[in-house]
């Protein structure tokens, strides 16, 4: 069986095993999701966005469970919870196992990626070796060629010379030959005197060969020129196997998502190349807004050593850019710089304004304060609903995506929630802000303390304003655009919600007030009721009685109220297009408004005398004010 056949039967079982897991854990949370929800009753809701641009909270109907508990087949179920574990521990066991599923899937999964990387390193290596034997082979080849014709040259020459030296010779012998037959010749003649005149040349021509020096030595050696062959670049070619270059410079990725928190960064790169990497160098340090372009006094970087493609860095500020580049480095030297690239931890929580928030039986107008120095991408909105006894859901509702620092959620009437703020960059979302808790039973609103008369004062808890008769010096009545400048008056921060909503204020019989409802951008130089953007009851304190009258645009109608209203009830219908007053003490309906607003109002409050006002709200609208 080769590696192929291994790996794919490896493979094979782990999506077996995977497919198992998943049926299993499937069947599992089914079944729990099913039995908690049927015998708890609990109903979960979902949101959604309403045609006002907030986020609405709707009721998902769930089953009911069967009276008898058979029907369905939790009738056994229920001896299991009566006997056994309570259903929170079986509930927590479950997540346990399930996290154990899930780690040992992972760890399979990671197990496999180094089985196929190991598999690809070896195909890889495998193949620089047939390539490096084939360049051997091919050197060794032409190196062959090269020496096998400078030997059949040097042969060419050796045959020439001596082909040369043979020839030089057979002629010699030949000459000798013929001159030694001539001599026989001439000693056999009987003719004596043809003797004489024939002996003196060929004693001449003896003595001139005897003279002639004849060469009996080899003109070429018999043995071949056999240097050593220069095989230095084969050497260098064998010994470039086990020679590994430098790296090539790393890749950093982007920043992932949910990569990061407030004091960690989670950063991975790569190398795009066959390199053998023995450790990486991970620089960096964080990114001032100040900081020069040439880099000069720039903080101090760090450094950070591993062996893997991914390292988490440490002890860092909460929503703070960092500038980090990695190096690679082995036997051979060190790799180029990679380029730069930008992280960012999670921001800070932020930090709920107590003061900015209001709500009203459908909804709840929530408002924070960032809280960090970089800006961030969005925030996320979380609440859970609390009890009649106190306790918290174990459900958590979650507003994403939210783009300004305040949120306006639809709710149910007559609950309590939770609610807090994340907020969200690229790296995360931060831990959560402070909880604050919302009452959906009435309308609760603070005061506008910017909108406030210089002479005005706001008690520690911002229900009650006060106005007394000593004289301010000039330099406390410095004035802006949005400050009451005549009319000794404050604005309340209502939410931005069309429907019903119900207030009280206390006041006392002897201060001279106004309250009522004015347009956000009334006239800040003219009095409460003195316009067309409010509609206020004012009081007026005679020697002789109360006076009330119910102004807007300076207009009242002919009234007469005999009872002194000591908690005067404030009714605003935008639907119904009404705003009422009532002596909440008794009851009784005092006067209605008719008019259809526009725009949203916010509550006003004026003292026309020295005195106290109190407001009261979060309180749950009485039957009467439903006229």
């Amino acid at each position: 069986m080769d590696l192929t056949e291994i790996r794919g039967l490896r493979l094979d079982v782990i999506s077996e095993e995977g497919e198992h897991q998943d049926l299993s854990r499937g069947s599992t949370t089914m079944e729990m999701f099913n039995l908690a929800s049927d015998r708890a009753g609990r109903t979960l809701q979902r949101f959604s966005v309403g045609t006002n641009e907030s986020f609405r909270f709707e009721p998902c109907e769930d089953n009911s469970p069967s009276p008898t508990g058979a029907a369905d087949g939790y009738g056994d179920d229920d001896e299991v919870f009566k006997k056994g574990e309570p259903e929170s521990d079986i509930v927590s066991i479950r997540n346990r196992l399930q996290g154990k599923v899930a780690e040992m899937e992972n760890f399979a999964g990671h197990l496999e990626e180094i089985f196929l990387t190991v598999e690809e390193n070896f195909g890889r290596q495998e193949q620089l070796l047939e390539q490096h034997y084939n360049d051997v082979l091919q050197t060794l080849s032409q190196r062959y060629d090269e020496r096998a014709s400078e030997l059949e040259e040097e042969k060419k020459s050796k045959l020439e010379s001596l082909y040369s030296q043979l020839l030089a010779c057979g002629q010699a012998l030949g000459n000798s030959k013929e001159l030694i037959e001539t001599a026989q010749e001439t000693y056999r003649s009987q003719d004596k005197r043809l003797f004489l005149k024939t002996v003196m040349p060929i004693i001449k021509r003896f003595e001139t060969f005897v003279k002639e020096d004849v060469d009996l030595t080899l003109s070429t050696s018999l043995e071949f020129n056999t240097p050593l062959a220069d095989l230095s670049d084969v050497t260098t070619m064998m010994e470039s196997i086990n020679i590994i270059p430098a790296p090539s410079a790393p890749v950093i990725n982007p920043q992932m998502p949910n990569s990061a928190t407030q004091t960690t960064l989670h950063v991975r790169w790569s190398l795009f190349s066959d390199d053998t990497v023995e450790f990486y160098e991970l620089y960096y340090r964080p990114v001032l807004e100040d900081m020069p372009a040439d880099g000069t006094g720039a903080p101090h970087e760090s450094r950070v050593k591993v062996k893997e493609t991914h390292c988490t860095v440490m002890d860092l500020l909460p929503n703070a850019q960092y500038e980090l580049w990695v190096t690679a480095t082995n036997t051979t030297g060190i790799s180029p710089a990679s380029e730069k690239a930008l992280y960012v931890t999670v921001p800070s929580p932020p930090v709920i304004k107590q003061r900015g928030c209001s709500s009203c039986p459908e909804a709840a107008l929530i408002r924070w304060e960032s809280g960090n120095t970089n800006p961030v991408d969005s925030y996320t909105v979380e609440l859970r609903e609390m009890g009649s006894d106190g306790t918290e859901s174990s459900i958590t509702e979650s507003i994403v995506a939210v783009p300004t620092c305040q949120c306006l959620i639809q709710l149910q009437t007559s609950r309590r929630y939770l609610i807090s703020v994340r907020a969200v960059n690229v790296g995360g979302p931060s831990e959560k802000s402070e909880v604050v808790t919302v009452s959906t039973t009435g309308t609760f609103f603070h005061l506008l303390e910017d909108t406030a008369h210089p002479c005005l004062s706001i008690s520690e808890d911002g229900f009650t304003i006060f106005y007394g008769d000593e004289e301010l010096p000039i330099s406390a009545l410095a004035l802006d655009d949005n400050t009451f400048t005549r009319c000794v008056a404050i604005l309340g921060d209502l939410i931005p919600v069309r429907g019903r909503h119900y207030w009280e204020v206390e006041v006392d019989d002897e201060t001279e007030f106004r309250i009522g409802v004015a347009y956000e951008d009334t006239e800040r130089n003219s009095y409460l009721g003195a316009n067309s953007s409010s509609w206020c009851m004012k009081h007026i304190r005679s020697p002789t009685r109360h006076k009330y009258e119910f102004l807007h645009n300076g207009q009242s109608p002919d009234l007469r109220i005999t009872v002194y209203p000591a908690r005067i009830g404030v009714a605003l219908d935008y639907d119904g297009g009404t705003l009422s007053f009532f002596n909440a003490n008794l009851g009784q309906h005092l006067h209605t408004f008719h008019c259809h607003f526009q725009n949203y109002v916010h509550p006003c409050f004026s003292l026309d005398s020295p005195g106290a006002l109190t407001v009261h709200n979060g309180i749950q609208a009485p039957e009467y004010t439903l006229i």
